[in-house]
């Protein structure tokens, strides 16, 4: 039994299992106070705030010394048994599964995912859960317990993934969707009683608002960055050349790549589809990391640490963004121009150079109707005006070009 003694010296935090509140169990003894007003006081652990919180029982005044000696002794008794049990006069019955840790209704919620029929929904789901794990991780306060996945929760998660993040409105919305569903879930199993999501607007979609880069920006940036952040460059030239994703990019290590084999391996458990792949290394890249010393580094190492140099410990995929604004400020370019437009002009100029199905594969998509959603439309093509193909007009009249 974890008493307050233990609970203060061991710094434990006793955990609600299956709906109850059995395992919360800090507490201080009872004890009576006599004086002007006699009470019985002790302090139990308050989840919601979590601290120990102090809680009295006055025993009526009119009642003589010998009988509020007699009424003590039984509120005494009867509190220690309810507290050796494990009740908390902090949490009722009904809120008791508010404080299951958030960490656990996700791993359940996980176990669902992992039940459902299509492999595609079940590959979003669990991208998304990866996703929101990553927000909390990042929190100065991260939430511990259901009770907290509330309003403020679900807003700074969804501006997260809208702001911070980059992301379309379409890419938001349908974040939204997901949240409302394990919302649902939380309300299924009474974590929460009320859909936080509910009040959170879906916002207008319209045309795509990231942009890819014209082949004179992507000049501009490689000057630039040359100057000034070759770490950086790195990580772009990765992103516009190999088309791993920034969150795949982020789990990255040195062991992972081939100069031999001018290879990168992408292992399922860091991939957005779950599947072991190699994805091709551009020449330049390998010299560029010859140059930076990349590979004089262990094996073990993260590709991308801080200041994107090799690091035995792994940095956030934020960090890509964060630095790509910085960037993008210094050139002057327009919000649209995000750091996965490198993903969207390596497609297209991979596309154009060797043909959409080489673009596909190097992108690990499952089919071209996906890599043709990277390549934007940009109105008339040049190349279209002097093309001449096979099918030629004779100007000169009978003659049958035979």
């Amino acid at each position: 039994m974890l008493t307050y003694s233990n609970f203060k010296t061991k710094k434990m935090y006793s955990r609600f299992r299956n709906g109850n509140c059995s395992n919360i169990v800090g507490y201080t003894p009872p004890t009576l106070h006599k004086g002007v007003r006699w009470f019985v006081d002790f302090t139990a652990w308050d989840p919601a705030r979590d601290a120990m919180r102090r809680k009295r029982c006055y025993i009526k005044e009119s009642l003589s010394v010998p009988a509020k000696k007699q009424r003590a002794s039984e509120i005494i008794a009867a509190l220690t048994k309810l507290l050796s049990q494990g009740w908390n006069p902090w949490v009722t019955n009904d809120e008791s599964r508010g404080f299951v840790l958030f960490d656990n209704c996700l791993e359940h919620f996980s176990e669902y995912v992992e039940r459902m029929d299509r492999k595609k929904t079940r590959q979003d789901y669990s991208s998304r859960i990866s996703v929101l794990r990553e927000f909390i991780a990042q929190q100065t306060n991260p939430i511990k317990y259901a009770y907290q996945f509330d309003v403020t929760f679900c807003t700074d998660f969804i501006d997260w993934i809208y702001l911070d993040r980059e992301s379309s409105a379409r890419t938001r919305n349908n974040y939204r969707v997901w949240l409302y569903g394990l919302a649902e879930f939380l309300i299924a199993r009474k974590h929460i009683m009320t859909n936080p999501v509910e009040n959170i607007k879906v916002l207008p979609e319209h045309e795509k608002f990231r942009k890819d880069l014209s082949p004179l920006m992507l000049k501009q940036m490689a000057v630039h960055l040359n100057k000034v952040d070759k770490p950086f460059f790195l990580a772009c030239m990765m992103q516009y050349y190999t088309l791993i994703r920034p969150g795949e990019m982020s789990n990255l290590k040195i062991g992972d790549i081939s100069i031999k084999d001018q290879s990168i391996f992408v292992s399922k458990e860091i991939s957005k589809n779950r599947k072991d792949a190699a994805v091709g290394l551009n020449a330049m890249i390998i010299k560029l990391m010859l140059d930076l010393g990349t590979f004089n580094y262990p094996n073990n190492y993260y590709l991308f640490g801080p200041k994107f140099m090799p690091s035995e410990e792994k940095f956030s995929s934020q960090q890509f963004n964060n630095r790509w604004r910085t960037m993008r400020k210094a050139l002057k370019w327009d919000k649209c121009y995000q750091f996965y437009s490198l993903k969207d002009s390596g497609i297209r100029d991979l596309a154009n150079a060797h043909g959409v199905v080489v673009a596909r594969d190097q992108a690990r998509h499952s089919d071209i109707s996906t890599t043709n959603r990277y390549i934007q439309r940009h109105g008339v093509q040049h190349e279209t005006l002097n093309f001449e193909g096979n099918l030629i007009y004779y100007e000169k009249s009978g003659e049958d070009g035979l």
